[in-house]
């Protein structure tokens, strides 16, 4: 038992690690194309790849009648509604604010959780959310207590945030049903539909003009191997296992991954500042658990 729910554990943080390091592969990709177009092409790349591995493997599953209508407000409510709004978004604020930003969604997931699935939430989840989001404050805000930061570009991230949050109400409802696999290459799949008209009418003349360079197509394979492939699958198991709020309090890592990574491959400041907001993200983490790390403890002991 416990080195099952260590399992899910570990898929929770290499789901943010993914995303965090999207963040960094989407600045390298928007020096070429439109974000419309990196989301496109992120989306059938990583169609084409889960489609081909459930071929090969035979683990198609049927999607009852009853539930096309659920995957479709999946899709539009993430990758749709939640990539435009962090793509633009990134266009007008830096990565690590951007992740910092994404990382909110633990705020507003328990209120979400409570209403639409009932799921509880204890005292120590909610400690653990509020010291992780101090860190994330202190990550975002100036020493001048100023934001260094666009209104357009956080309210498009808010935007995300929010999908985000409905994304994870629907996909625990689907995940009773359906393996992470049937869930995700569906969902990019019908996300790859909805971003077809925006493509072919706004950005198809610019993506036609750029020649891919190793950096582009590398950025690319990045975006949709990990970022739309693996830290779906590993966060709808985790969603499935550790229910909607304990799971999508990982997300308060991504800043911690994203300004590390934006460090080395960005040249992004890396401040006292950000390293004090990274332990605080960490240790929130650490109190939202404290019931399931004392529990883990106790079985380790007897």
């Amino acid at each position: 038992m416990k080195a099952d729910l260590l399992k899910y554990y570990i898929f929770a943080i290499l789901s943010m690690l993914f995303w965090g390091l999207t963040f960094v592969w989407f600045k390298i990709a928007v020096e070429y194309y439109e974000p419309i177009t990196i989301i496109f092409v992120r989306l059938i790349l990583s169609s084409v790849l889960l489609f081909s591995f459930i071929r090969i493997s035979r683990k198609n599953e049927r999607i009852l009648k009853e539930d096309y209508k659920w995957i479709a407000l999946l899709a539009l409510s993430q990758p749709f509604f939640y990539f435009l709004g962090e793509s633009f978004g990134l266009k007008y604020v830096s990565s690590t604010i951007s992740s910092a930003i994404i990382a909110t969604i633990p705020l507003f997931s328990p209120l979400a959780a409570m209403w639409f699935t009932r799921e509880k939430t204890n005292l120590f989840t909610w400690l653990g959310i509020l010291v992780s989001f101090a860190g994330i404050i202190l990550m975002l805000v100036n020493p001048d207590l100023s934001l260094n930061a666009a209104p357009k570009g956080i309210f498009l991230l808010f935007f995300a945030v929010f999908s985000a949050v409905m994304y994870s109400v629907i996909v625990k409802k689907l995940t009773h049903k359906y393996s992470a696999l049937t869930i995700i290459s569906r969902q990019n799949l019908i996300g790859s539909l909805y971003f077809l008209p925006l493509f072919l009418v706004f950005d198809l003349k610019g993506f036609l003009l750029v020649k891919p360079d190793a950096d582009l197509v590398l950025a690319l394979v990045q975006l949709a191997v990990f970022g739309s492939c693996l830290a779906y699958l590993f966060f709808i198991m985790a969603v499935a296992k550790l229910g909607m709020v304990k799971a999508n309090i990982f997300t308060n890592l991504i800043p911690v991954f994203t300004a590390v990574a934006a460090y080395f491959v960005l040249s992004e400041v890396f401040s006292f500042q950000k390293i004090a907001g990274i332990v605080l993200v960490v240790m929130g983490i650490v109190v939202s658990q404290t019931r399931e790390i004392a529990q883990l403890m106790r079985r380790t002991s007897t």
